[in-house]
């Protein structure tokens, strides 16, 4: 079984719009994902002009927001640069037990990449509740270039959400068997990257080697 890679298109992104964005991205991937029965509940998007679906899980919820508060940290520590954040979908495995150890070893089969880079407005400031905190001049809110650049980036988020539906209407064959966990999606994590990209990238490769599934590019 191959480990399939989707890159999700970068999104250049404001600080206070990094919440809106992930969640979107992280729990339509799951959505799609999902096992069993799910209690499906349309999100309205506060930001942009665009609903999507959660599986309707607390825990999920509570788990895609903690891993959001995280990169969010790391971006105030590390402004104006380009950041990555994966969610892998992966199987559990007991490898054979020795008479010192019983090892548990996770078998990744799909993995999807979300690049955003963040840019630091002129007058944005960082408030304590992790939401940027605008600070602007009478009339500058409306300004035809703020307003111009909002509408791209919907336009993108919207493509990535496309992107999303067709890799995984096109992606079925390394799908593994239903596992028989309790929850409604296969077990997965979410990876924030390291301080440089090129470290995310061999820690990535490390885990790849580590079950034996090489990663495929798409």
């Amino acid at each position: 079984m191959n480990c399939e890679a989707c890159h999700l298109k970068e999104l250049e992104v404001e600080h206070f719009e990094i919440r809106e964005v992930l969640r979107c991205i992280f729990h339509t991937i799951l959505f799609h994902r999902a096992l069993g029965l799910v209690r499906p509940k349309d999100i309205d998007l506060e930001l942009f002009d665009i609903t999507y679906v959660q599986c309707g899980d607390v825990e999920v919820e509570k788990k895609i927001d903690e891993k959001i508060d995280q990169f969010i940290d790391k971006v105030e520590k590390h402004p104006n640069k380009k950041n990555q954040i994966c969610l892998s979908f992966y199987e559990v495995k007991n490898k054979q037990a020795t008479w010192f150890t019983n090892k548990v070893e996770r078998l990744y089969w799909e993995q999807w990449f979300v690049n955003l880079n963040v840019v630091l407005h002129p007058k944005t400031q960082f408030g304590r509740s992790h939401h940027a905190k605008l600070v602007v001049d009478p009339g500058e809110s409306a300004s035809e270039e703020r307003v111009a650049r909002r509408a791209a980036l919907e336009s993108s988020l919207r493509e990535v959400l496309f992107q999303i539906i067709k890799f995984v209407n096109e992606k079925k064959d390394h799908v593994p068997p239903i596992p028989n966990l309790e929850g409604i999606s296969f077990p997965y994590e979410i990876t924030i990257s390291s301080s440089s990209d090129s470290a995310f990238g061999m820690e990535m490769l490390k885990r790849m080697l580590h079950t034996g599934h090489p990663s495929m590019l798409s």
